[in-house]
């Protein structure tokens, strides 16, 4: 018999990790697992209605086992009906269904660009290898399941991360990271990872230039506006075409955002914080 996974909405609350979720979790009531009903009334509570890109209004329904025609499967589903498939007593899915309550533009941006790949993918290619997804919808997989956002004021920052120089970035220019730049977990997979983080858990970034007030608004604020800065940038199909489009940030290197990485020592690793090259 299967069974429930333990929840524990405290220790979310104060996961750095965590963070983006926060706002949506404080607003979870009662000490069991969240069920589909929970997040449909999470949905329900919303002073904006959430829709998929065709406004059509979003809710969470059981997933369908068994082969299934083209327009239930996952994504055409959601895209179509706005229905998002979701499986009960499952950490995957319902970490899903928080990223689509915290930045449901996005959400809704990187599904339609899923159905529309879907639309375009040669038959042929399909039949030949169903797991070849194409690079657009690789990228864009990456993205939705390890996907962290990360924003900056100072290009030399988004520079050395890009660079790898850990070491220069997450320690000598610590103080300056912590007030010029944020790194805000999008990846329902990587939340998920998150649980029980481990040395080695890296984050698929996806750099993007704000303006330094930014860092002084309140955290609803700031999520609202990564959901439309992200929404904004995805719905320009230049972009995330490739997953070199995406830059890997070993998460456990950003200050605060676990005990040990207030040592300059722990930034040696070179393991973890690999020095690397984009060719």
């Amino acid at each position: 018999m299967k069974q429930t996974p333990i929840w524990n909405k405290e220790a979310l609350l104060l996961s750095p990790l965590f963070a983006p979720l926060q706002p949506i979790l404080a607003s979870i009531e009662g000490d069991g697992f969240p069920t589909l009903q929970d997040c449909n009334a999470l949905l329900e509570s919303c002073t904006i209605p959430i829709t998929v890109h065709n406004g059509t209004r979003l809710r969470f329904v059981p997933q369908q086992c068994g082969k299934l025609p083209f327009e239930r499967q996952y994504e055409p589903r959601c895209y179509l009906q706005g229905e998002v498939p979701t499986r009960a007593d499952n950490w995957h899915d319902l970490l899903n269904a928080l990223v689509w309550l915290t930045f449901p533009r996005a959400k809704a941006a990187i599904n339609a660009r899923h159905y529309h790949a879907l639309m375009k993918q040669d038959v042929a290619e399909s039949v030949a290898s169903s797991s070849q997804r194409g690079a657009v919808r690789d990228v864009n997989t990456l993205l939705d399941e390890s996907g962290v956002i990360v924003v900056y004021s100072d290009a030399n920052l988004a520079g050395l991360l890009q660079g790898f120089k850990w070491k220069e970035l997450f320690w000598q220019r610590r103080e300056q990271v912590k007030s010029e730049m944020g790194f805000y977990i999008f990846g329902h997979g990587l939340y998920e990872k998150s649980l029980q983080p481990y040395v080695g858990m890296t984050g698929q970034g996806l750099l993007l230039a704000v303006e330094q007030e930014f860092f002084s608004w309140p955290l609803q604020q700031r999520l609202a506006h990564l959901d439309t800065l992200l929404a904004n940038h995805l719905a320009k199909p230049e972009h995330c075409r490739s997953t070199r489009d995406l830059a890997p940030v070993p998460l456990l290197g950003v200050p605060g955002w676990v005990a040990g990485n207030e040592h300059a020592a722990y930034y040696d690793n070179t393991d973890y914080f690999r020095p690397g090259r984009r060719g």
